[in-house]
């Protein structure tokens, strides 16, 4: 059984439990997940906050939510915020908010240090020169000319870069670790720029900032992180990591693991941050929370659920490998959700109007119908009912074969939760279009009343609107943004000439009146058509329902 439970964990599970037998103790696992507050989250990023909340969950451990924000130049408040929103709304709880920029200061002094010790200088060199004396993994790089400028020299100019008396750009501060390193980020790296640029939370204070490298793994120590976690692109990254943490750690406290694990890539989309900022500056989206965003935010307005997202980041799993997953498995986990929880109502996307003749004009009767068939504590409502209904333009054909099993003239169907009906005439506009369809009912086969009429079979059943009770509704019908699998797999070709131009189609139909209590929480079935929620573009005026998923797609899980 012990044996059974083992196979089960994935490698970075496996990784924590041989930590804890070979003498953690459990009470110093913790862990983080620290977005760069320069844009809205990502599908790929699910991935890395349900790994690590997950962990949290499974040992009982802290999470720390710290925003990596080490460049004012492209980050703002309105990104932190959106990124809290996104782990909230997943249902993940930190313990604690945190700023990189809160150990400014520390990482500063241990750069004096660092500095004192002969293990980094001031370069006087321009990036374009860094990089040129970097050369290439097979040939040894060119030490810079000022990698033994004397100590007192370089903290004085370290000084100067501190204070703002140097320009962007005129120099930079390196770590000397090893210009004939095979693995290039260890190619005295840099670890401070100068950038004058205010940042939103030190405001003007600071006029350098320090790279990822150095802040992060020297945040995770002063945070006691035990496992940092990240994707597969920093594996290159961890001699440097473990380089740095190894100039400034005391032997009496946890020294934080880097271990890597796949991005997650969903076919469809895009999930470089530089890509979704174009396509809104562009305007090619409406905005970071557009429904065909794969931001977290924009999954959820357009209707994903939690439970939806992290179901299909179970199914994916944890992998070393990076590999495509197919968006069908993503839409699979939302309507499989879906069906649980979302309400069942009665909505016209494309409607006509049918008039059943032999109805009374002054009679309306009110008929039960269930909330969902999947929820037995669902309940029921009560929908209403006239002589003049409208129903899909597609459920009806004046001629149709055997296999066209809704409405044709002469032939029976059942109006859902009400009667047995048939179509007998129509009536055209001059471009030959249906504008109405005539019909008659019959009385006795009202659904559930017992009759004999009403158990007789018909081998369609139709939803509808009453027309007298209808809600005016716009629709907005959300396709795959791209139309091809990878759009960004070809660097010569650009991802714009990807973009699908019928991924949003807004209609008008018409719904029962109970959806003018919706909320942007509700999730609905729209009978027969698809999953829908309400938008906050919604007004009192308009009704703006937004395209979830389809009800059926061909994935086989």
């Amino acid at each position: 059984m012990e044996e059974e439970e083992k196979k089960s964990l994935n490698f970075i599970e496996q990784i924590i439990e041989d930590d804890l037998e070979n003498g953690l103790d459990l009470s110093k696992l913790r862990f983080r997940f620290p977005p760069e507050p320069n844009g809205y989250l990502h599908i790929g990023h699910t991935k890395a906050i349900c790994i690590n909340f997950g962990l949290g969950q499974k040992y009982n451990a802290p999470v720390n939510l710290r925003f990596d924000d080490t460049n004012p130049a492209k980050e703002e408040q309105e990104f932190v915020d959106s990124i809290k929103a996104d782990i909230d709304w997943l249902g993940f709880q930190y313990d604690q908010e945190l700023y990189t920029s809160d150990y400014f200061e520390q990482l500063y002094n241990w750069a004096l240090e660092l500095i004192k010790q002969g293990k980094a200088y001031v370069d006087e060199q321009s990036s374009e020169d860094i990089t040129a004396q970097r050369k290439n993994p097979f040939e040894e790089g060119v030490d810079s000319p000022f990698r033994d400028r004397p100590v007192e020299e370089s903290l004085e100019l370290f000084e100067k870069m501190k204070n703002g008396e140097f320009e962007e750009g005129a120099m930079s501060l390196r770590a000397k670790i090893d210009m004939a390193s095979p693995n290039m980020n260890m190619r005295d790296p840099v670890m401070y720029r100068i950038l004058k640029k205010p940042h939103h939370r030190t405001g003007e204070k600071w006029k350098i900032y320090p790279m990822y490298d150095w802040a992060h793994g020297q945040s995770d120590y002063i945070e006691q992180i035990s496992h940092s976690l990240c994707s597969l692109e920093f594996e290159n990254h961890r001699p440097l990591y473990e380089w740095y943490l190894g100039q400034v750690y005391d032997n009496k406290s946890v020294a934080p693991k880097q271990r890597e694990f796949a991005r997650m890539n969903v076919s469809y989309m895009v999930t470089s941050k530089r890509k979704l900022q174009r396509l809104v500056q562009e305007n090619i989206t409406t905005g970071w929370d557009d429904p065909r965003m794969p931001t977290i935010s924009g999954l959820r307005r357009k209707g994903y659920t939690p439970t939806a997202i992290k179901n299909f980041i179970e199914k994916v799993g944890v992998a070393k490998r990076e590999n495509l997953i197919d968006i069908q498995l993503l839409e699979f986990c939302v309507r499989e959700d879906l069906n649980k929880v979302a309400t069942r109502v009665m909505a016209v996307v494309n409607p006509v109007k049918l008039i059943i003749e032999n109805y009374p004009e002054d009679k309306e009767e009110w008929l039960e119908t269930e909330n969902n068939p999947e929820d037995e504590n669902a309940g029921t409502r009560q929908v209403p009912f006239s002589r003049e209904i409208y129903i899909e333009r597609e459920d009806f054909k004046e001629e149709a074969d055997k296999k066209f099993f809704r409405l044709k003239l002469d032939g029976e169907v059942r109006l859902k939760a009400g009667y047995i009906i048939k179509a007998n005439r129509v009536e055209k506009d001059a471009n030959g279009e249906i504008t109405t369809i005539f019909a008659t009912y019959d009385e006795d086969s009202k659904s559930g009343s017992g009759t004999e009429a009403s158990l007789r079979k018909v081998k369609g059943t139709l939803h509808w609107v009453s027309a007298k009770h209808a809600l005016p509704i716009e629709i907005r019908t959300y396709e795959r943004l791209f139309t091809t699998e990878q759009p960004d797999a070809e660097k010569e070709v650009d991802f714009i000439q990807f973009i699908n131009p019928q991924s949003l189609r807004v209609t008008h139909g018409f719904a029962e009146p109970s959806l003018k209590d919706a909320t942007l929480e509700d999730h609905f079935q729209f009978q027969r058509i698809g999953y829908y929620m309400k938008d906050r573009d919604s007004s009192d005026e308009t009704l703006v329902f937004n395209r979830t998923v389809t009800l059926k797609d061909g994935y086989k899980p």
